[in-house]
């Protein structure tokens, strides 16, 4: 019974609701097209930071490869009980990040 009660500020917003709406002149649209390009410029940022940032760093990270090739040939073969045969390859290593990371979505979708 409360519901169908009406007192007079109730009476306004339903006038006020009823009334036709302000124009606004292209304003409502023009507000839009600004959020969009702001969205879509924080899209973007973020890759193009990273992509800049990885030209940047590509003269020094072979530059320290190639320091570090340097250094290898001064490090013994059997170094602290390894020998180079106990390392694993390249490819067995990458399938283990694989694996690991493919467990870590996993997880991260069973806590949801």
């Amino acid at each position: 019974m409360v519901d169908r009660r009406k007192d007079r500020e109730d009476k306004m917003l339903e006038a006020l609701f009823r009334s036709d709406p302000v124009p606004d002149n292209g304003f409502s649209a023009r507000v839009m097209t600004r959020v969009n390009r702001r969205i879509w410029v924080r899209r973007l940022a973020l890759p193009a930071a990273f992509v800049v940032g990885g030209i940047i760093a590509v003269k020094p990270l072979s530059q320290l490869a190639v320091t570090f090739s340097k250094f290898l040939v001064f490090v013994p073969s059997n170094f602290g009980g390894l020998t180079l045969e106990s390392i694993p390859q390249a490819s067995t290593i990458v399938l283990g990040g694989l694996l690991l990371a493919a467990m870590m979505m996993i997880t991260k979708m069973l806590e949801e």
